[in-house]
């Protein structure tokens, strides 16, 4: 693996997902990470399927790092988190707005050309700066939860935590293009400069929503659906087949596999905006024609004719795919105190191999090393 953080110190002051995501990857790329948690320990230690003081959710986002354990309510122990983080190459928190420039964690009491990572729910100013907000609460506010409604017509949150993911990708994406842009001012002798990247889980979500918004907003309406009548249908034995389509000729294809010719001649059918209006029609039809053979044979048929396609699998049927198992995109990793379980390789980085810290494993350690 290159190892382009080499010699840079995180303090990862940060809970949860988006902000230890951010810390875990800039391990991957060499930097020395310092994991600080409270005396009970991230609360992410406590969720998910877990032995011990760890968990799956805690492994996932935090291998690679050094365990600390500061009890931030001592005076004594904030002295020395101010000390580590007046030290940090790298300074990531995610406290309510305000909280950590009074503990001694914020930008302003880190070193002149720190990069000060700010994780937050809203953002670190505007009227809603102070509420609490999770994956879910972004998914709603955005408007991603009302982008899936399913087939019985309530609008559903995604079944996993993609803005907490997201964010912490956005936050890795802007740390690395700050320690560039640092690294470039060295190189030219500039005067050392503090960056403060602000990094909210609105943001982020509304980020992943950036086609609807942009086109909602040029029109002063919701853009009708994207591509009817891409999306997941039913076979004969239950299972589901989604199909994704990109251009007009591909609804003639799919018509033609599915013994429908006739239908991309109706005046209803015959654009991906006619279809989009006339949604409530032409679903119906689909669903019977799809309900003629299994899932397996739909899949098999239209893949042959280079349509766009494949079967809805759940998690574990995709570890259990040979092409998967065959590039080895969830490679198996011990985690001590927990067990061995897969974990997908990161694109671009590959397998990361070290475990995450038990709780407050390197406290002495860290403390004796950094004179904190």
């Amino acid at each position: 693996m290159p190892g382009p953080y080499d010699g840079i110190f995180v303090l990862d002051a940060a809970q949860g997902i988006a902000g230890p995501y951010c810390g875990m990857l800039l391990a991957q790329g060499g930097a020395t990470v310092v994991k600080l948690e409270p005396p009970k320990g991230d609360w992410s230690r406590g969720l998910t399927a877990r032995e011990g003081d760890h968990s799956v959710m805690h492994t996932a986002f935090n291998r690679g790092k050094k365990g600390l354990v500061l009890d931030l309510a001592q005076p004594e122990d904030r002295a020395k988190a101010a000390r580590l983080a007046a030290r940090a190459d790298v300074l990531i928190e995610a406290f309510r707005p305000g909280v950590a420039a009074r503990i001694g964690l914020g930008p302003e009491q880190a070193k002149a050309d720190a990069v000060c990572v700010s994780v937050s729910g809203f953002g670190q100013s505007g009227p809603y700066s102070e509420r609490p907000c999770t994956d879910g609460v972004a998914q709603a506010f955005s408007g991603l939860v009302s982008l899936n409604a399913g087939a019985d017509g309530v609008p559903h949150k995604v079944g996993t935590l993609v803005v907490d993911v997201f964010s912490g990708l956005s936050a890795f994406a802007a740390c690395q293009s700050a320690l560039a842009e640092q690294a470039r001012d060295r190189a030219a002798g500039a005067e050392p400069r503090r960056r403060h990247l602000d990094i909210s889980l609105m943001q982020a979500a509304a980020s992943l929503l950036v086609l609807p918004i942009a086109e909602g907003g040029l029109l002063g309406r919701m853009p009708a659906e994207l591509n009817v009548p891409a999306g997941t249908w039913q076979g004969s034995d239950g299972a589901w087949v989604m199909v994704a389509m990109v251009r007009e000729a591909e609804f003639v294809t799919l018509c033609q596999e599915l013994g429908l010719p006739e239908l991309p001649n109706d005046p209803r059918f015959n654009s991906f905006a006619q279809r989009a209006a006339n949604k409530a029609e032409i679903v119906p039809i689909l669903r019977e024609a799809f309900r003629r053979k299994t899932a397996a044979e739909w899949v098999t048929q239209l893949q042959g004719v280079r349509m766009l396609c494949d079967r809805v699998n759940t998690p574990l049927e995709w570890l259990q795919n040979p092409h998967v198992q065959a590039v080895g995109a969830a490679p198996l990793f011990n985690q001590p105190g927990l067990g061995t379980l897969p974990f997908p390789a990161i694109p671009g980085f590959g397998a990361w191999e070290v475990p995450a810290p038990g709780l407050g494993a390197d406290t002495d350690a860290i403390l004796r090393e950094w004179g904190a």
